[in-house]
């Protein structure tokens, strides 16, 4: 049954990286959810502080190009009275390197350059998996990768996945905030309009964009599928 009352936030940077299989499934649980467009708001936001969960999704830029984007000063803000607070939080991606900024540690640009593409998690936490991440570590799952900027695990912070390039691809705080460098939440029609968005990236780095289509032909239906039982996982874990 879905619970009434439930308010999400949603930090957006570029239309089209939006939520993707997780707004359905929030949807459904009875979420109000709201889109706010960071690089406009009007910092500070008291209902970034109010409501029951806040997600902070991706971008194009670096949280280090604040001089040319001064709105990243003000959000990192937002974000760090959010992990102080204790409050639900999510960050894919730039939200994810965000939150790292916001709890002290350094994002930069990383050494082994852009991942771009589709491919499998490993897990990279001290212990067992927390079982509602169990479904992103299937080992022929790939995920969603595009980024080219990484982040040094934050202090106190629990690693929780990486890849054969970069180490620091998930990590949480407790039991209340989850950040994510790869992107569950992509579905194949919907990466239509990333590749759009990033054409001039692609062409940059030679990336064909057949190839990716073809690849999230492959893949994307599995990840939507896990993702689901991942989404509902976590949210059934914070709630």
């Amino acid at each position: 049954m879905p619970e009434q009352g439930l308010s999400a936030i949603v930090l957006s940077h570029v239309p089209f990286e939006d939520l993707g299989s997780l707004q359905p499934i929030l949807q459904e649980r009875g979420f109000a959810i709201r889109f706010i467009d960071a690089a406009t708001a009007s910092f500070p936001l008291p209902e970034t502080d109010l409501c029951h969960l806040l997600i902070v999704l991706g971008g194009p830029i670096g949280v280090y190009e604040s001089q040319a984007y001064p709105f990243l000063v003000r959000e990192i803000d937002c974000i760090r009275r959010r992990l102080e607070a204790r409050k639900p939080l999510l960050g894919i991606c730039l939200g994810a390197q965000l939150m790292a900024a916001a709890a002290g540690a350094q994002v930069y640009p990383g050494a082994h350059g852009a991942e771009i593409g589709w491919k499998p998690l490993q897990y990279a936490g001290r212990q067992h998996p927390p079982g509602w991440l169990a479904p992103l570590l299937d080992d022929g799952l790939p995920v969603f990768h595009w980024h080219g900027d990484t982040f040094d695990l934050p202090a106190g912070a629990e690693p929780l996945a990486r890849t054969d390039l970069y180490e620091n691809q998930a990590f949480m705080v407790d039991d209340f905030a989850l950040a994510l460098q790869f992107h569950p939440e992509v579905i194949a029609d919907g990466l239509e309009r990333w590749y759009v968005g990033h054409a001039f990236e692609l062409a940059k780095r030679g990336i064909s964009v057949e190839e990716l289509r073809a690849a999230g032909i492959r893949h994307a239906p599995a990840l939507k599928k896990a993702a689901k039982a991942f989404w509902n996982g976590w949210l059934d874990y914070i709630l």
